[in-house]
């Protein structure tokens, strides 16, 4: 399980790499005004659609990896199970194109703002349930503090981001994908050290 956490960990580094090189490539974009989905369609898009695709199969081994190195008392198939349901979403809001604002919303609209929303719910419940199953682990105890106190900032920022809607929506967006990566990556670093792994 090792090379799943790996594979999670370097799918991470290359999805944060990739999102952060468009907001200097995709000059026609405001990047405090525009979600980042608005960023799968035009110049670019496909090397974005190819992110999402590596940090959905990276969220699927970070669930399993996370899950198999832990100790037999301490797993719980939730955070696997939520991780696999936002690998998935993730995929499909990659793949469902959305329109731009003042267009009408099509299916593919429809489904993929579903998807991205599935994605982020599952993502962030699932960080809070897998730090929280360390509490109990002894190979993992000394760092349920980090992962569950960063799990629980990143659920409050998304849930910032969804209720403020002053804020700038790109940005904050942004600024959520950002913590929720970088959470992302520390854990799976600390799950592919664990002799389990």
């Amino acid at each position: 399980m090792r090379p799943l956490a790996a594979g999670a960990q370097l799918a991470c580094i290359a999805f944060l790499l990739i999102a952060l090189a468009l907001q200097f490539l995709r000059q026609d974009l405001d990047w405090t005004r525009t979600p980042l989905s608005f960023y799968l369609v035009g110049p670019h898009g496909p090397l974005l659609q190819g992110a999402y695709g590596l940090l959905s199969l990276g969220l699927i081994g970070l669930g399993a990896s996370a899950y198999r190195s832990g100790a037999p008392h301490a797993r719980s198939a939730a955070p696997l199970l939520l991780f696999v349901v936002a690998g998935i979403a993730l995929a499909i809001t990659a793949l469902a194109e959305t329109p731009f604002p003042g267009h009408a919303l099509t299916l593919q609209g429809l489904v993929h703002g579903l998807a991205a929303q599935t994605a982020f719910l599952c993502v962030t419940v699932a960080m809070l349930l897998q730090a929280w199953r360390w509490r109990a682990d002894p190979g993992f105890r000394h760092r349920f503090a980090a992962a569950f106190f960063g799990a629980v900032f990143c659920f409050l920022a998304l849930w910032v981001h969804v209720l403020v809607r002053d804020l700038p929506r790109g940005a904050s967006q942004k600024a959520v994908i950002a913590l929720i990566g970088l959470w992302l990556l520390r854990v799976s670093g600390w799950v592919g050290r664990d002799r389990r792994a």
